[in-house]
C-alpha cells in the first residue's frame, strides 16, 4: 500500500494552486441540535428577528429537531414562518414559494431542516431574498450573478448531502427536464448542526443512497483535474468510514456510533468535493433525476459509479487504488486494472443492498441519445465534464450510459 500512496504524493503537482475552502461553522456530534439556542441568539444580535424555516412535510418533527427549535424560538421571542412542501429532487417552483412566503414576513435569515432538498432550497431562496426581483428560473438559468444572499443556517438530517458544509445547491427546472447545479460563494452557511440523534428515523433505502452518494462526491473529488492532497485523503477515509459503519446503520438504525461516523463521512466529502468539485458520475445522474424525479438522487449515482470508475480508470488510476484500499482484495490489481476494480465496487454496492442498474429504474439502450443531449444541453454540467480525468466526449457519455445499464460482471 505505501507504494500506490508514494506514486500518488509523486503525481501531485506542487506547483497547482488550489483553495483550501471549509467557511461553515458546523456544529458536529450527539445533541448538536442543542446549540441552535446560541444559534438564534447570535443572529438576533446581528438584527436578523424574522426566520424563515424550509422543510419537508413532516420530518423536521419526526427527527426530533422541531423540539428543540421551537423552544429556542420561544425563549428568543423571534418570528418565523415555515415553508414545508420541500420534497425530493426539488424544483424552481418550490424555491419561488418560499421565496413569496419570505417576503412576505420580511424574513432576514433562511433556516433549512432537512436532507439536501429542503437546504438547497433554503441557500436558492436566501439568494433570491436579496435579489427580489429574480425568479429561481433566472438563478437556475444563470441569468444573473448571484453576490448576496440573506444570512443561511442548515440543519442537516441524512448523511450524504455535504450541502451542510459547501457552497453548491441544486434545483430541478421541470419544463426542460434541467437540473442544474450551483456553486455560489455567498451560499455558505453561516452554521450548520450535525447531530446524529437526527438521523436514526432514516429510512434504509435513504441510509444506503445518501451513504453512496457521499462516496461518489470524494470518488469525484479525489480524480478530477482540480483534484488535491486534501481531497485524496478525505476520499479515503470516507470510503473507509462508509464501507465500516453503513452495514452497522442498516442493521440497527439506532446505533449512534455508526450515524456518526457516517454522518463524518458525509460532511468531509462535502468538504472534499467543495475543494476539488465533480465531474462524470454528477453530471451523468443530473439527466437521470430530472426525468424521473421518484429516482433518489444517491441510488442515480449508484448505479452509475462503477461504469465511471472503468471509463476514467486509465487517467487516474493510482488514485482510484488508493481511495477504495478499504473496499478492494487486491490494491494492486485495482491499480493496473479498471474494470477489476469497477466489478469489485459494484459487488460492494450489491453487498449493501444497492442493486439496480439503470435497466431496472426504467431506463433503456434508446434512451442513451436523450439523456446525453441533456448531459450536454443542461446549464452548469458543462463545468462537471471540464473536470474529467479523460476527456468527455459524446460517445464516453453514451458509453457510461450503456455499461450502466447492466451488471458489469
Amino acid at each position: 500500500m505505501s507504494k500506490i500512496s508514494n506514486k500518488v504524493d509523486d503525481l501531485i503537482d506542487i506547483n497547482n494552486v488550489f483553495e483550501l475552502r471549509c467557511k461553515t461553522t458546523d456544529y458536529f456530534g450527539v445533541g448538536a441540535i442543542n446549540k441552535f439556542e446560541s444559534i438564534v441568539s447570535n443572529l438576533k444580535d446581528k438584527g436578523c428577528n424574522n426566520l424563515l424555516f424550509v422543510t419537508g412535510k413532516g420530518s423536521y418533527k419526526v427527527c426530533g429537531a422541531w423540539d428543540v427549535i421551537k423552544e429556542a424560538l420561544e425563549e428568543h421571542d423571534v418570528t418565523y414562518e415555515i415553508y414545508n412542501k420541500a420534497s425530493a429532487n426539488p424544483t424552481v417552483d418550490m424555491v419561488d414559494e418560499a421565496k413569496e412566503l419570505g417576503l412576505a414576513m420580511n424574513a432576514e435569515a433562511v433556516i433549512g431542516i432537512g436532507g439536501g432538498s429542503p437546504l438547497d432550497i433554503a441557500k436558492s431562496t436566501a439568494i433570491l431574498l436579496e435579489h427580489r426581483r429574480e425568479t429561481a428560473r433566472d438563478l437556475y438559468k444563470f441569468k444573473f450573478n448571484a453576490k448576496k444572499a440573506k444570512p443561511i443556517v442548515l440543519i442537516n438530517t441524512t448523511h450524504g448531502t455535504g450541502t451542510e458544509v459547501n457552497r453548491f445547491a441544486v434545483a430541478t427546472i421541470p419544463e426542460d427536464n434541467f437540473k442544474p447545479a450551483l456553486v455560489y460563494d455567498c451560499i455558505y452557511p453561516l452554521y450548520s448542526i450535525d447531530d446524529p440523534v437526527l438521523l436514526t428515523k432514516l429510512p434504509e433505502n435513504q441510509t444506503k443512497y445518501t451513504a453512496v452518494d457521499a462516496i461518489n462526491h470524494v470518488v469525484e473529488a479525489a480524480t478530477s483535474i482540480a483534484a488535491s492532497p486534501y481531497t485524496i485523503n478525505l476520499a479515503k477515509r470516507t470510503i473507509e468510514l462508509v464501507s465500516r459503519y453503513l452495514p452497522d446503520a442498516l442493521k440497527n438504525p439506532d446505533d449512534l456510533t455508526a450515524r456518526y461516523w457516517l454522518l463524518y463521512a458525509s460532511a468531509i466529502a462535502g468538504i472534499s468535493f467543495d475543494n476539488g468539485l465533480l465531474h462524470y458520475t454528477h453530471a451523468l445522474e443530473h439527466p437521470l433525476s430530472a426525468l424521473k424525479p421518484d429516482i433518489a438522487h444517491g441510488l442515480g449515482l449508484a448505479v452509475l459509479l462503477p461504469a465511471v470508475i472503468k471509463y476514467s480508470h486509465p487517467a487516474a488510476s493510482e488514485r482510484f487504488a488508493y481511495i477504495f484500499e478499504p473496499i478492494v482484495k487486491d490494491v494492486s490489481k485495482a491499480n493496473s486494472d479498471g474494470a477489476y476494480l469497477a466489478g469489485e465496487v459494484e459487488q460492494w454496492l450489491y453487498t449493501v443492498g444497492v442493486n439496480e442498474k439503470l435497466s431496472d429504474i426504467g431506463f433503456s439502450e434508446g434512451d442513451v441519445d436523450d439523456l446525453t443531449n441533456l448531459v450536454k444541453s443542461t446549464p452548469s454540467l458543462d463545468i462537471l465534464l471540464s473536470l474529467t480525468p479523460v476527456e468527455s466526449t459524446d460517445e464516453s457519455i453514451k458509453q457510461i450510459y450503456r455499461d450502466s445499464m447492466h451488471s458489469l460482471s
